[in-house]
């Protein structure tokens, strides 16, 4: 790894940053350091109610440059459930949607801890229930896509739409996907112990936000929260697991892709080494990220 940026990674491990105390300022700062591009771009906005209380939720489309494929994404941007936006998550879900060749369905869930659990989780769930059941049975299928806590937002998804006997989709993509409650010393996971220090993501980070989207421990080990945690795995959707080699979630994502397979799914894991959690910001000309879009492509277009 590059001595710079491990060294910044250090920094921005410091364990005085406090997630529960410093999150509004985060998300100033990641609006500040996101690069927006020019607002001629393919994009447009559009808005899908609630059914309980009428909110809103804005949800962000990503036209391609070229269009390969008819299946439309759902994606579910990270941030630990409190940070990150449609806004910047802009750039990135640009270059997916320019990579992948379809269209990107960027959703605007509601935060923690105005919002804790299952705010977020509800408007995921609303938005994919909306877009995936207007369209006739010989329609393309969907496909799921999160990174971080959004990846575990759609792990989520797929497990309640089975339940409630609605459409799933096709596949999933889990970008090193959050799968499971405990991310203290005590964890089953390694990669907790080896990764969870240094690498930018530390566990102290994990635990804050996990207590700002869920405070109540015993809600934190539902499979609306830690997958790993479900009972039933089975009707799950084809899926792929991207995990980053000093990740401290590195080891639970993975071993969500192995009990998918075990449950008698189809999953695949990829692991991009050299990498830290967050990647899928980086600029699309980067190693990891044209790793992925490598992975994300083969994984999709396999017959």
């Amino acid at each position: 790894m590059n001595p710079l940026f491990k060294f910044i990674l250090r920094l921005v491990s410091s364990p005085k940053i406090d997630i529960q105390e410093d999150y509004q300022s985060m998300r100033r700062l990641q609006k500040l350091f996101s690069r927006q591009p020019k607002p001629t771009y393919r994009i447009m906005d559009k808005r899908i109610y609630a059914t309980a209380d009428d909110h809103e939720i804005p949800v962000r489309i990503f036209y391609p440059k070229v269009k390969k494929h008819e299946e439309p994404v759902i994606y579910f941007h990270g941030g630990g459930w409190v940070i990150g936006d449609i806004e910047t998550y802009t750039r990135p879900c640009i270059n997916l949607a320019d990579s992948m060749g379809r269209i990107i369905y960027s959703v605007d869930y509601r935060l923690a801890p105005e919002h804790p659990y299952p705010a977020g989780l509800d408007d995921c769930l609303r938005v994919a229930e909306v877009l995936m059941t207007k369209l006739e049975e010989d329609e393309p299928d969907w496909i799921l896509m999160g990174d971080s806590a959004g990846a575990n937002l759609a792990a989520a998804v797929s497990l309640m739409l089975r339940d409630k006997k609605k459409r799933l989709p096709s596949r999933q993509i889990l970008i090193y996907p959050v799968t499971y409650w405990d991310h203290t010393e005590a964890s089953p996971f390694e990669s907790i112990r080896t990764n969870g220090y240094d690498y930018g993501l530390t566990i102290k980070k994990i635990q804050e936000y996990m207590e700002l989207y869920a405070p109540d421990e015993a809600i934190r080990k539902s499979e609306t929260i830690s997958p790993l945690m479900a009972e039933d795995l089975s009707n799950q959707p084809d899926t792929l697991v991207i995990t980053a080699e000093f990740d401290p979630l590195r080891d639970e994502g993975e071993a969500y892709a192995r009990a998918l397979e075990e449950a008698g799914n189809t999953a695949k894991v990829h692991r991009v080494n050299n990498s830290v959690h967050g990647f899928i910001t980086y600029p699309k000309f980067t190693e990891p990220i044209e790793e992925t879009f490598s992975a994300i492509n083969s994984f999709l277009n396999q017959s």
